[in-house]
């Protein structure tokens, strides 16, 4: 079974270790996007089984990506990664919808696990 991915972070470094990762583990990576308002259009245009989103980002941050994809797709699989420092943030996207998050740095193997439990759980 083919596990699609659009990888949203607006640092390179971060995109390049989350693809690496998740092509290890049998995900095909169907976009990228670097700011809130990319992470609408790819959504909408790549239909992916899964998406990570960074919260901090210029331009269009990710609660405005969150909300964006949620009014286009309810039941869409988001897995926030972010870092710690942003605790409100997480909250909020919690609780506007996203599926679940990790805390950036992480681990190749807590991001799999995540993003394997998020289209097994539908």
């Amino acid at each position: 079974m083919s596990k699609t991915l659009l990888v949203t972070d607006d640092a390179l470094i971060i995109r390049e270790m989350i693809k690496d990762a998740a092509i290890k583990c049998g995900w095909e990576i169907v976009g990228e996007a670097t700011n809130g308002q990319e992470a609408i259009e790819q959504y909408k245009e790549c239909q992916p089984d899964a998406m990570t989103l960074d919260m901090v980002m210029p331009e269009y941050d990710g609660l405005h990506a969150l909300r964006g994809i949620l009014e286009q797709d309810p039941d869409a699989n988001v897995l926030v990664v972010s870092a710690l420092d942003q605790q409100q943030v997480l909250k909020d996207a919690i609780r506007l919808g996203a599926s679940d998050f990790i805390v950036k740095p992480f681990d190749n193997d807590c991001l799999t696990g995540a993003l394997d439990k998020l289209v097994l759980s539908n």
